[in-house]
């Protein structure tokens, strides 16, 4: 099952679309029309095949055309949060 939510409610409250997230895609609504759709990291690796941190994206497509130091690499342990 999919949730629906505006656009407005999602600025409103994107810690709700979040969580929504969690439970199936959320689809974002722009005028009445689907624009967009929330889901989680682990849902799009496992649609996309890819299982790879942002950071480790960032270092292999840098443009050495452009000026930016990306900061020394640390992976620290998954933080759990209190629903």
């Amino acid at each position: 099952m999919s949730t629906v939510i505006t656009s407005r409610e999602f600025n409103r409250d994107v810690s709700a679309a979040m969580r929504a997230a969690e439970y199936g895609p959320v689809t974002i609504t722009d005028h009445g029309r689907p624009s967009h759709v929330l889901i989680t990291a682990g849902e799009y690796n496992r649609i996309t095949g890819r299982d790879e941190l942002v950071g480790d994206r960032l270092w292999r497509n840098q443009d050495p055309t452009i000026e930016f130091d990306l900061p020394s690499r640390r992976i620290e342990p998954e933080r759990n949060f209190d629903q």
